[in-house]
């Protein structure tokens, strides 16, 4: 299939050439998530996506289009963002048990997570392109979400053919698992999980347009909706909880001045439960999710890696890419540790020193929104942030229960991304004060009252 994966990164190449930038950006969304991430085209020792390709095109055409280099300012979450990939090699330097494997792999990472992040920096210069971005997105994504329920209800992958040209996962007979009656649609993502996770992100990130929309409503509503169908289809709790935790914030926008007594209520739940409980209240949440044995193994696996000397000898490097810390001999006794929570995948791999720059990049982008926040003297621009703000909460609650890779990974980047944007796009779309703009109404009429070849002395 190598034929195949060139040709539609070719098609994809060819939209970021010709088009705008923010064209190209949708383009690669397009090809990321429509074209499976395992068909690809091997060059040396590295396999090269059809959306690895696409993104390499789409960084260079951005470096040599004239004056797109000059709008872009480095900023704090930027300098994090390469800091925390510098950090990866020089744990994995010591820790990596073969360094060439481990060095292609973290180059790998760079196509996919560095380059679109960079992209989307460089791209997002004005509100409007980030709201078409939006659209796009939306219209990207409902086609797949219904597919993804097709594949639930019918146990049919329209992807399933390509699947023995794969070059990683599964390489055989596509068989869907089973939940509650219904097939686990996945459809072009490499599982289930990052499935219906993707379509809580999208569909965080597109409630940003419900007050940006003036006609057609009802499609938009309708698109949404649809979205939440791509979540179900996956059947999985992870997705679930990611698309809850947004929901809930979007909800508490009209009641966000009250953020103190909520999160105050937050934490006193949490401490209550901890107290009055002979388990952790990460462990009881589990009961509501839709397998309590697997919300038992994520629960599981947090107590063995802090409480009980799972991470002893490796805090600072961590145990190595690809390398299996055998904390399943404590939990469930099968033969290799699955490290489903993000923020403890990170650590196992790279220790702190992988780990402190990745957290304080997620606080930075924050920090981001809450700045773009205040800035904001539109509602519909409060909104706007709000709802990414939303997103990004959702997935930092799913980290605890799922550990990211496909193109939810690099969704997530670009969101990041979208959070060093946002400070920019708010300011230049903030609008003249009332009271400037009387001033400024009233010199047009004074001028326009004046006669030709009066002077200022003779007024």
């Amino acid at each position: 299939m190598t034929g195949l994966t060139l040709g539609i990164a070719a098609i994809g190449s060819i939209f970021v050439v010709l088009l705008s930038p923010v064209y190209g950006l949708i383009a690669y969304v397009a090809v990321l998530t429509w074209y499976p991430g395992n068909m690809t085209a091997k060059v040396g020792t590295v396999d090269f996506s059809a959306s690895r390709i696409v993104a390499m095109v789409m960084i260079v055409s951005l470096l040599v289009r004239p004056g797109q280099l000059r709008k872009f300012r480095l900023i704090l979450l930027d300098k994090l963002v390469i800091v925390f990939f510098v950090c990866q090699i020089l744990a994995g330097i010591i820790t990596a048990p073969i360094l060439s494997e481990f060095l292609i792999n973290r180059a790998g990472a760079v196509f996919d997570l560095v380059l679109p992040y960079f992209a989307v920096r460089l791209t997002l210069i004005e509100k409007q392109q980030y709201l078409k971005f939006l659209k796009y997105l939306l219209i990207i994504a409902s086609p797949l979400a219904l597919l993804g329920l097709c594949e639930a209800v019918t146990g049919y992958n329209v992807f399933s053919p390509l699947h023995k040209y794969a070059a990683w996962g599964d390489t055989g007979e596509y068989i869907p698992g089973m939940r509650f009656g219904f097939h686990r649609a996945r459809v072009s993502f490499p599982v289930h999980i990052h499935f219906g996770l993707f379509f809580a992100m999208t569909g965080a990130l597109c409630a940003g347009l419900f007050r940006s929309v003036r006609t057609n409503k009802w499609i938009y509503m309708g698109a949404m909706g649809i979205l939440g169908m791509g979540v179900f289809a996956s059947m999985s709790s992870g997705p679930v909880l990611a698309a809850f935790v947004s929901c809930v914030f979007i909800v508490f926008f009209n009641y966000r001045h009250y953020w103190k007594p909520a999160l105050i209520s937050v934490v006193a739940l949490c401490s209550i439960v901890e107290i009055a409980s002979n388990r952790h209240f990460y462990d009881v949440m589990g009961d509501f999710t839709m397998d309590s044995r697997t919300a038992w193994y994520r629960s599981r696996l947090m107590d063995v890696a802090f409480f009980e000397g799972g991470m002893k000898g490796h805090w600072l490097t961590g145990y190595g890419y690809g390398v299996d810390p055998k904390w399943s001999e404590k939990i469930d006794r099968r033969d290799h540790t699955d490290i489903v929570n993000h923020y403890l995948l990170i650590l196992s791999r790279f220790g702190l020193v992988g780990f402190l720059p990745f957290f304080a990049a997620n606080i930075v982008a924050l920090k981001n929104l809450l700045k773009a926040l205040r800035m904001a003297a539109l509602e519909s621009d409060k909104w706007l942030v709000w709802c990414l703000m939303a997103g990004m909460l959702g997935l930092g609650g799913v980290f605890f229960t799922t550990s990211l890779f496909g193109q939810p990974r690099t969704i997530y980047y670009m969101m990041l991304g979208f959070c060093g944007a946002m400070p920019s796009l708010i300011i230049r779309e903030r609008p003249i004060p009332v009271q400037n703009r009387t001033r400024r109404r009233a010199q047009v009429s004074q001028k326009k009252d004046v006669p030709v070849g009066v002077t200022g002395s003779d007024r």
